[in-house]
């Protein structure tokens, strides 16, 4: 098994990074050979695409959920019990709502864009308590 799973190691030792940019949700919508989306998924209702929210304007793609992506520089295991559900929950105490998308080797957070400062403030605070 790769990557961390003590839940108070994750915590203490997790830093963020605001990836640059604005990305969006995106369905149902032909994606340009020229856009890398930064995660798709495959639903039952079709896919779901997150690009930066330029290139979907400069395609004309219809787009929701303007937001900011903070990724958590910790190599967390993909079986890491409770990591994603300690974020959510303290973020929800501060009326942020979250999309997070685990990769091999770290968490991202789909913040909404005003709030991507406040939301690295808490996940620093969170750190240093714990």
């Amino acid at each position: 098994m790769s990557g961390e799973t003590n839940l108070e190691v994750l915590i203490q030792t997790m830093t963020t990074d605001l990836v640059e940019g604005v990305y969006v949700f995106v369905t149902n919508a032909e994606i340009p050979s020229h856009i890398t989306p930064r995660m798709m998924f495959q639903e039952a209702e079709g896919p779901t695409y997150i690009i930066l929210q330029s290139q979907a304007k400069a395609a004309g793609i219809a787009y929701e959920f303007p937001c900011c992506m903070i990724t958590l520089n910790i190599h967390s295991s993909l079986e890491a019990v409770g990591f994603m559900a300690r974020i959510a929950t303290e973020l929800a105490k501060h009326d942020m709502g979250v999309n997070p998308v685990s990769g091999f080797f770290h968490d991202h957070l789909f913040v909404p864009e005003d709030r991507a400062q406040d939301a690295i403030a808490v996940l620093r605070k969170m750190s240093e308590a714990a």
